[in-house]
């Protein structure tokens, strides 16, 4: 007889989606996927996991489905209404729901699942596609504690760690805090590093000076990295830090906190994505700087 709590149905299977299942499969869960994207499906498939001709086929008989979807269009229209997955599901599911949203359409999905007996996981994760596949992701959960306690196997499948925040939006929240000390720290060390150079310090000098100080956080030395060889190939794009900006000062109206560093290098984003680097990594912020220094390229 096999153990339908190893049945496992994954809905998005993009650059996070996909090293996600593939983890989970490997942990010994049979998973189904669905996917809009016809070469995602192919990747899939290459990978050894079962497709899906549909979302509700998917879904239909888990007792777990995990969800990582671009956006809060794509996260409404898949999972609510009539023909969305929460509908299809069978009560008493869990659903773990990964993406990066706001907290109104998280708030949306909370309502539906709770009306068809669905537990609610809030999971974003924190890391990127770069280190997606290593099982080296962390998530931030709220919901129903006791379906937390539950899937906490399928979980530890998919990231090193897993902080349970509380039973509503919290896991919401600290996503979007996280990935407002990000952006911010993205400008900081594009500032600084402009005004090394205007004060006559090499390239690399500034780096190991930034790696070697106080201000060396595992953030900074992320990328002080690839900027040794200027590798602004992205991890996650300026177009996508633009979006996660604009879901930040969204919930800090909302809450009544003033968030002007948040709203100044959302502008800083935007000027990236209009001057044609949306698809770069967020640590363009260094080139931004550098063009309205007067800055060229530094010798490597």
């Amino acid at each position: 007889m096999t153990d339908t709590s190893k049945n496992v149905a994954f809905i998005g299977i993009g650059k996070m989606g996909l090293p996600m299942s593939a983890l989970v499969a490997k942990a010994g869960f049979a998973v189904t996927a669905f996917d809009q994207n016809a070469a995602r499906i192919n990747e899939a498939r290459a990978q050894g996991i079962s497709i899906a001709a549909s979302p509700a086929e998917a879904v239909s008989g888990k007792t777990a489905v995990v969800t990582s979807l671009p956006d809060d269009a794509a996260l409404r229209g898949a999972l609510l209404g009539a023909s969305g997955l929460i509908a299809a599901m069978t009560p008493g599911a869990v659903l773990i729901e990964t993406s990066t949203v706001s907290v109104e359409a998280s708030t949306e999905v909370a309502v539906a699942a709770q009306a068809r007996g669905i537990a609610y996981l809030r999971s974003p994760v924190s890391g990127n596609a770069s280190i997606v596949h290593t099982g080296a992701l962390s998530c931030f959960v709220s919901g129903p504690q006791d379906a937390f306690e539950k899937a906490k196997p399928l979980f530890a499948a998919f990231t090193r760690a897993q902080t349970y925040l509380g039973p509503d939006e919290e896991a919401r929240y600290a996503k979007l805090s996280v990935n407002l000390m990000i952006a911010v720290s993205a400008a900081m060390m594009a500032e600084s590093l402009a005004l090394a150079r205007k004060g006559g310090i090499a390239w690399q000098d500034i780096l190991k000076v930034l790696d070697d100080s106080a201000v060396a956080s595992p953030m900074v030395k992320y990328k002080t990295a690839p900027l040794r060889n200027r590798d602004f190939e992205s991890t996650f794009s300026c177009k996508q830090m633009a979006k996660d900006l604009d879901l930040i000062l969204g919930a800090g109206h909302a809450v009544g906190v003033p968030l002007q560093l948040a709203a100044q290098v959302r502008e800083t984003y935007g000027s990236l994505v209009a001057q044609g680097e949306g698809d770069t990594d967020f640590i363009s912020t260094v080139k931004h700087l550098e063009r309205l220094s007067g800055l060229g390229e530094p010798k490597l």
